[in-house]
């Protein structure tokens, strides 16, 4: 084969394996700097949200939140001496120095209630969570049988969606949700948070995470230290499926893997590779579906990847 190329203004030609070699190379590093660049548009053209810090004083206790105040988003907090804490009737756990998080859904209201117990009372500090916008993803070529399961197959939903809610009940005591967490895989982000969907023309639920597009058999990492709670390999939405257990009633989901790697109650360290990107369940080309909760409430995943 004959191959043109130009260097420093000057054209030449060449039919040398080498140079093809070569040639394939530096095509293949110019293509993951462009996903890379890709990605990191559409990370703060979706994510431009900026973090906020709130300190007050209840009683003599000095009281630490910093995070993004917004739906989908999550706060880290922090108090200067150990009290108890109630978010939205809910006990929130403190760790180690007083540490302890909350999180907002998708839909979450304009104000929340945070509670504090000095001497045996309650005392409240309201919350201003910012309303947040969503896009519209229509998705189309899906399977007819994912859209709308046929009947035979609901209770199968129903077993395994109560799999996956009992996960999410977990308020583990273990602090690994205080980590910088890392993205779980490269790739191109085709799907972003709170994205209305419409699938082959069918409104549907929002999405809850985000996608990262990648070749069949890519690698998926944990963000941070985890124990995993749920390794399943043929979920009926979401096929090959991990969840992962962070502490603090933080929890994530990877899906749709075409290899599960990692066993139930396994304890993994950050950046292991827990399984590989497939396109099992319910998806139209290999990608990892990636999601995070805090307790039930859905949280935006790139806000944990901004945090750094």
């Amino acid at each position: 084969r004959i191959y043109e190329t130009t260097v420093n203004g000057f054209s030449f030609n060449t039919s040398s394996k080498i140079f093809s070699k070569r040639h394939n190379w530096r095509r293949k590093k110019i293509m993951n700097k462009l996903v890379i660049i890709i990605s990191l548009l559409i990370l703060f053209s979706n994510n431009c949200f900026a973090k906020e810090e709130l300190k007050f004083f209840i009683g003599e206790n000095k009281i630490d939140l910093e995070g993004y105040f917004i739906q989908g988003g999550y706060v880290k907090g922090k108090t200067s001496s150990k009290i108890k804490i109630k978010f939205e009737n809910r006990d929130v756990y403190l760790g180690k120095k007083n540490k302890f998080i909350l999180g907002f859904g998708r839909d979450y209201s304009e104000v929340a209630n945070l509670k504090f117990n000095i001497d045996n009372k309650w005392i409240n500090k309201t919350l201003k969570i910012k309303k947040n916008k969503y896009k519209i993803q229509k998705i189309d070529g899906l399977p007819k049988k994912f859209v709308s399961p046929p009947k035979e197959i609901y209770e199968r939903i129903i077993r395994e969606n109560k799999l996956i809610a009992k996960v999410r009940t977990l308020n583990s005591k273990i602090d690994y949700t205080f980590q910088d967490f890392l993205l779980p895989a490269k790739g191109i982000i085709t799907g972003v948070f709170g994205s209305q969907r419409i699938l082959n023309g069918k409104p549907r639920r929002p999405h809850y995470g985000i996608d990262i597009a990648a070749k069949k058999g890519s690698k998926v990492i944990s963000p941070t230290d985890a124990i995993v709670r749920l390794s399943e390999k043929d979920l009926y939405f979401t096929g090959g499926t991990i969840m992962l257990d962070h502490g603090h009633g933080i929890t994530s989901v990877y899906s749709h893997l075409s290899k599960v790697l990692v066993k139930k109650n396994d304890k993994i360290q950050k950046g292991d590779v827990i399984g590989l990107i497939g396109s099992t369940g319910r998806s139209t080309g290999p990608h990892l579906d990636w999601r995070i909760n805090w307790f039930d409430q859905r949280l935006d995943p790139l806000m944990f990847i901004k945090n750094k």
